[in-house]
């Protein structure tokens, strides 16, 4: 079970992924945008992730009630008028498709509607998302997954249920490399929410890839997600928390993210496989484990007793668990304190 995006597998067996997700943090200026790119490749991101919409493709401009949101930092506006602020202008998407070619990070996006996909087909990017609250839209899930290309499918607020009929929908309609991301639709996330145990559960359920959006200001979760078998791991990434944008406030900045990335690996490395028995460096430390030793000058013929013979460090003599095969044994010969004991000087 693993992706193939631009010869980078993205599955067990591989280095976990990591993408950072500028999302609306450029503030529509082009050349952060650009500056956020290069960061992200400089801080040891794999790829960088933008959001392809419009408000007109996102909602309609209006002001009744339910279009009203209702959140501590979006809230007092309309959906509409957030879109407006936080969307990427298309016509940078091929610039900065380059920019990131050039400097050899993946670029992609997730598509919330048919114009977006083919915006994005026309510049080729590797892979295509689906966003948590578009993983209801089965007609535009079936439409990317016609592209053939990997596809992320991210599943906030989503049952069982939902992940499967959407699952079902992409691969009928001819995905054949589908990867999941648990994702809680907090902004921010809280920790204690996270439920990281349902990654393997998902695992086994799906039987696909699972990885991580994750919308919690902490690094402590995707590290913990790493240890739970995600081979994804998606973070929102800004240039600056005080450079005030829609999502800055649950972003995280470029040393955080190169803290993050640094612990990724550190994490990934540590997990290892099943393994038991020395490793290398415990070659070098298993001298140090205990055997039995004469602690007095011990005469031939003399009896071996706890008052003479202890198990203590280094492990040059028999191992501890002979000694009550020794007790009450005697000496073949004459043994001087702190000689360790062997088999030829013990008698019967």
């Amino acid at each position: 079970m693993q992706l193939s995006i631009q010869g980078k597998g993205i599955g067990k067996g591989h280095p976990v992924f990591i993408v950072a997700e500028l999302s609306a943090n450029h503030n529509q200026d082009f050349n952060m945008a650009v500056k956020a790119i290069k960061v992200a490749k400089e801080a040891g991101a794999d790829a960088v992730k933008f959001q392809t919409y419009t408000p007109d493709t996102m909602t309609i401009d209006a002001n009744g009630k339910e279009f009203v949101i209702r959140h501590p930092v979006w809230g007092g506006q309309t959906l509409y008028q957030l879109y407006k602020k936080a969307y990427t202008p298309w016509s940078w998407f091929r610039e900065l498709k380059k920019v990131a070619d050039d400097i050899d990070i993946m670029l992609f996006s997730t598509a919330f509607d048919k114009t977006a996909v083919d915006l994005l087909e026309g510049l080729n990017v590797p892979m295509h998302k689906i966003a948590s609250f578009e993983l209801v839209d089965l007609p535009l899930i079936e439409y990317i997954a016609k592209t053939k290309k990997p596809l992320i499918l991210s599943t906030g607020m989503a049952t069982v249920k939902e992940i499967r009929e959407a699952l079902d929908a992409a691969r009928g309609a001819g995905a054949k490399e589908v990867l999941l991301l648990k994702c809680v639709s907090g902004y921010p996330a809280r920790p204690g929410e996270m439920n990281l145990r349902t990654i393997p559960d998902m695992e086994r359920r799906f039987n696909c890839p699972i990885g991580l959006s994750d919308h919690t200001l902490e690094m402590g979760t995707s590290i913990a997600a790493v240890s739970l078998g995600a081979v994804m791991v998606e973070k929102h990434f800004t240039l600056s928390r005080k450079k005030k944008s829609p999502d800055s406030f649950f972003s995280i900045e470029p040393q955080e993210l190169k803290e993050l990335v640094k612990n990724i690996r550190i994490a990934e490395s540590s997990l290892g496989r099943v393994r038991y028995g020395l490793t290398e460096e415990e070659k070098k430390s298993a001298v140090f484990r205990r055997s039995l030793f004469a602690v007095r000058d011990i005469k031939k013929g003399e009896g071996f007793t706890e008052g003479n013979v202890r198990s203590i460090r280094p492990a040059c003599g028999l191992r501890p668990r002979y000694l009550r095969a020794v007790l009450n044994k005697r000496a073949k010969k004459d043994i001087h304190k702190g000689a360790p004991l062997t088999w030829d000087v013990i008698g019967r």
